[in-house]
């Protein structure tokens, strides 16, 4: 049984973090494992309150995991603070955890800020060196290159400046924009455009941690990294086509839909 890590936020109502990378573990028949970063009380509707872990116990977590179990492959999502991202740096540099997915969780889908200066700063020098593949959405690639993104060609640029922020590889994704679902992946070398089918849905909720855990369970499958970002595209289209509706605001994506559960 392969075993994939993931490091992020809990969150009370199911949708996302924690809950969302685990169930998306399950469905690639991986064995989750997890180090919370911080405590959420949230819902389909808002983010009511959070409260963010100690680094060290943060740190602790991991280091149970990595030293107990073979780690094929893990990802990050919400860090919280600057503190967190520098202690799960240090830690990402000295544990075997596979290959590392950072979804740099900075800017919310509605554009709102998460995160300060300084821990974007603490992304770009302490985490972005140690990841092969970064996630970042239009919004936190924007504020990342200090400049607006509006259009497929503002992409294909885009990605390519972000290689040189220190990432292996970037998946920018394109789902803010008008038309087809386009993300671009680039590495050195290479630019590709994965287009994929726009679901009709209000019921979003957690598809950046859905996809990033997603790529992660591919590649503690084994997939190289452009397989795996395919095979996660495909199950995270999947996951929407058949996205639910719970509580009174958007509902998540069905991590555990047919197409999994007969994969």
């Amino acid at each position: 049984m392969r075993v994939a890590l993931t490091i992020a936020g809990s969150d009370s109502g199911g949708g996302a973090g924690i809950q969302a990378d685990l169930r998306t573990f399950a469905a690639h028949r991986v064995h989750g494992a997890s180090a919370i970063t911080a405590v959420t009380a949230q819902n389909s509707v808002a983010v009511t309150d959070w409260v963010a872990l100690e680094p060290r116990f943060v740190v602790a977590q991991i280091e149970a995991v990595a030293t107990d179990m073979k780690v094929a492959a893990t990802k990050t999502g919400m860090l919280a603070t600057e503190a967190i991202i520098v202690a799960v740096a240090e830690a990402a540099a000295r544990l075997p955890l596979g290959p590392l997915v950072v979804d740099p969780v900075m800017v919310a889908k509605s554009g709102d800020r998460l995160l300060d200066a300084g821990a974007q700063a603490a992304y770009v020098s302490r985490l972005f060196p140690l990841a092969a593949l970064v996630t970042p959405n239009l919004f936190e690639a924007e504020a990342l290159l200090g400049r607006p993104i509006p259009d497929l060609a503002g992409m294909r640029a885009a990605a390519a400046d972000l290689l040189g922020l220190g990432a292996r590889a970037v998946l920018l994704k394109g789902g803010r924009l008008d038309g087809p679902a386009v993300d671009v992946f680039a590495e050195a070398g290479r630019l590709v455009e994965l287009p994929a089918e726009r679901i009709d849905t209000r019921n979003t909720q957690g598809t950046g941690c859905t996809l990033s855990a997603a790529i992660a369970a591919r590649l503690a499958l084994g997939d190289d990294l452009l397989e795996a970002v395919r095979a996660a595209k495909a199950y995270l289209t999947a996951a929407l086509r058949h996205a639910y509706t719970v509580g009174k605001g958007r509902g998540p994506v069905d991590h555990l839909h047919p197409e999994a559960r007969r994969g």
